[in-house]
């Protein structure tokens, strides 16, 4: 199968709006303010206009430096800085600046770390609720190395919703994530669903993945527990980066969509341009 190279032959439906508007000039002021990261900026989010225009932003704690070099992702690997003792708070004071009511936070992986950033994100979600205290909170967590202890840390804060996205089928773990493990992810989102928690996470296609491993892969996530599940087109960020194999029609995703509903899934958001934070405060709203 022939591969589409960076930014070429964008079918109409991946064609979006450059950002614009009070609401994503006034968000992107108080990010540099605070001096916080956003996945929106770092990850080249195609809706980071639509999402900023409705002031709502996706906090990615503990820098933007990651120690993984995962080939789908743009934000940057290296060895990163010490943690910020003080960014819970000014995450938490954007939130209330903001007046959301449903917050979703993420990080980069930190392997350099001894709980990999669990604690860190534990305090984040206690300062948020100290703050905007009826604000929900949903978190992206890395894998923490597949350290039970670690997420423990997190699942004691009581976030509303715990996302830990599978990226991708199995089969393509050691191109796509060399540094990840298919079944430790796995595992992470039983833990959290044995524990009580709304579990959720996200599935690229157009990666050169077959039908069959696409859905054995939902079965797997739906058999560990996870209630939201997002599917959406990978897009290549730079040219450095995999090649998209497809642009999967929209059609396909309808019927992902409705596949996953009959497996048992509370909740799916399938579409090109679906990410795994994309209309997230809607889709816990589904579960209530």
């Amino acid at each position: 199968m022939s591969r589409i190279r960076h930014e070429t032959r964008r079918p109409q439906w991946l064609k979006v709006r450059l950002p614009s508007g009070e609401g994503f000039r006034a968000v992107r002021a108080l990010v540099e303010k605070h001096r916080l990261h956003t996945v929106c900026q770092s990850a080249r989010c195609p809706n980071i206009g639509e999402c900023w225009a409705q002031r709502t932003a996706t906090f990615m704690l503990m820098g933007d430096v990651c120690t993984r070099a995962c080939r789908f992702c743009a934000v940057g690997h290296g060895t990163p800085l010490p943690l910020d003792g003080d960014e819970p708070h000014r995450v938490a004071e954007a939130v209330a600046l903001l007046a959301l009511d449903y917050a979703v936070i993420t990080s980069v992986t930190r392997d350099d770390l001894p709980d990999g950033g669990a604690s860190h994100f534990a305090a984040t979600i206690r300062a948020v609720r100290a703050r905007r205290p009826d604000c929900k909170v949903e978190v992206l967590i890395p894998d923490f190395a597949g350290s039970p202890e670690a997420l423990n840390q997190v699942l004691a804060a009581a976030p509303h919703v715990l996302n830990h996205n599978i990226e991708t089928v199995p089969r393509l773990y050691p191109v796509v994530r060399p540094q990840a493990d298919y079944r430790r992810s796995v595992r992470l989102l039983a833990q959290a669903a044995q524990a009580g928690l709304v579990t959720k996470s996200g599935l690229m296609v157009g990666l050169g993945e077959t039908s069959e491993e696409v859905l054995a892969t939902m079965a797997d996530l739906r058999g560990a527990g996870c209630s939201i599940l997002t599917i959406g087109q990978y897009l290549q960020p730079t040219p450095q980066h995999l090649p998209v194999d497809r642009f999967v029609p929209p059609e396909e995703f309808e019927q992902l969509r409705a596949t996953g509903l009959a497996m048992g899934f509370a909740h799916v958001e399938a579409g090109p341009l679906v990410r795994s934070s994309y209309h997230a405060a809607q889709q816990a709203e589904a579960l209530s």
